[in-house]
């Protein structure tokens, strides 16, 4: 249950996180298990998969970061191409640059208090450092501005915005305290969102997530009882195995005593007597597979070899 949990995004403490069921294919792919963990692992990364594509628990964005690029592409339709202006490389900036630049968005500069931090991340995303004094000399060739600084007073003002830039500004302000004047949000063509704005949607978002999870509990509790029938199978599935064995040693016993047969007939009585064997069987495999899954398998499994002499030979 733990680990169906864990791969359906139940365990997190953001119903749903997407990374999780990556870690558990990591870990499945990087042992070597036995048939039985095996089975338990192919299971739990199908009933991931099973829970994401039947639930909504993945879908909308459960982190600052994430929801600053969901709105970003609310405001564009298509983030494809959009440059990005990276104001701060602190974690969270660098978490929604992640964000920004998986929905397709390019981070064009990346502006830090620190060099060294700025051109490292600059480097991983393909972008350009530059001096946050030049923060605005580059918001007219940006679609995008994310700031995450700790500066203390206001980075970006209504006077550093283009006067004539023709394409719509976005502005995403993670900073506390801000680092974009809010009088940016009301000038044409500039849109400005703070971290009060983002985290109104994780809550949102959270809520619908937890709603969601009572449907993927039902899911993971299937899976459950369907591997709890599975592992009590494996106490019947020898004796099961080694009665139809000995009835199919029997019946091709017993066709080769006719002797040379024309080849139509000796196909006709094959199929004829496999069938017969097999609806015999059926009934009795059947109840042996329910007794295990009521816990009473080891005892049927007993009776059906002391019946028919199964294993006697090895004894």
């Amino acid at each position: 249950m733990h680990l169906f949990r864990v791969s359906a995004g139940l365990d997190s403490l953001v119903p749903g996180e997407s990374e999780i069921l990556g870690q558990v294919r990591a870990a499945y792919d990087a042992a070597r298990p036995g048939p039985f963990l095996d089975r338990v692992f192919r299971q739990a990364l199908a009933l991931g998969k099973r829970v994401r594509a039947e639930t909504a628990i993945g879908e909308s964005p459960a982190s600052v970061p994430a929801a600053a690029a969901a709105l970003a592409q609310q405001v564009f339709g298509d983030l494809q191409g959009r440059r990005v202006l990276l104001v701060g490389a602190g974690r969270i900036g660098e978490l929604a640059a992640g964000s920004l630049s998986a929905r397709g968005a390019s981070i064009a500069y990346v502006a830090n208090r620190s060099e060294e931090t700025g051109r490292a991340l600059a480097a991983r995303f393909g972008g350009e450092a530059v001096a946050l004094d030049d923060v605005p000399a580059k918001l007219g060739d940006v679609d995008v501005v994310l700031a995450s600084t700790g500066a203390p007073a206001t980075l970006i003002g209504a006077g550093d915005i283009p006067a004539r830039h023709k394409r719509p500004l976005f502005f995403i302000d993670i900073a506390v305290p801000r680092d974009v004047d809010p009088a940016v949000g009301e000038l044409d063509g500039c849109y400005l969102y703070d971290i009060d704005d983002l985290e109104a949607v994780v809550s949102e978002t959270l809520a619908g997530r937890r709603a969601e999870a009572e449907h993927a509990e039902r899911l993971v509790a299937l899976e459950a009882q369907r591997f709890k029938e599975w592992r009590a199978s494996l106490d019947v599935v020898p004796a099961i195995t080694s009665l139809r064995a000995r009835a199919e040693e029997i019946r091709a016993a017993e066709l080769a005593k006719l002797g040379d047969l024309p080849e139509h007939e000796r196909r006709t009585l094959d199929a004829v007597t496999a069938q017969i064997l097999n609806k015999l069987l059926h009934l009795p495999t059947v109840r042996m597979k329910e007794a295990a899954a009521g816990d009473a398998g080891p005892q049927v499994a007993d009776v059906v070899r002391h019946l028919f002499g199964l294993g006697d030979e090895r004894r």
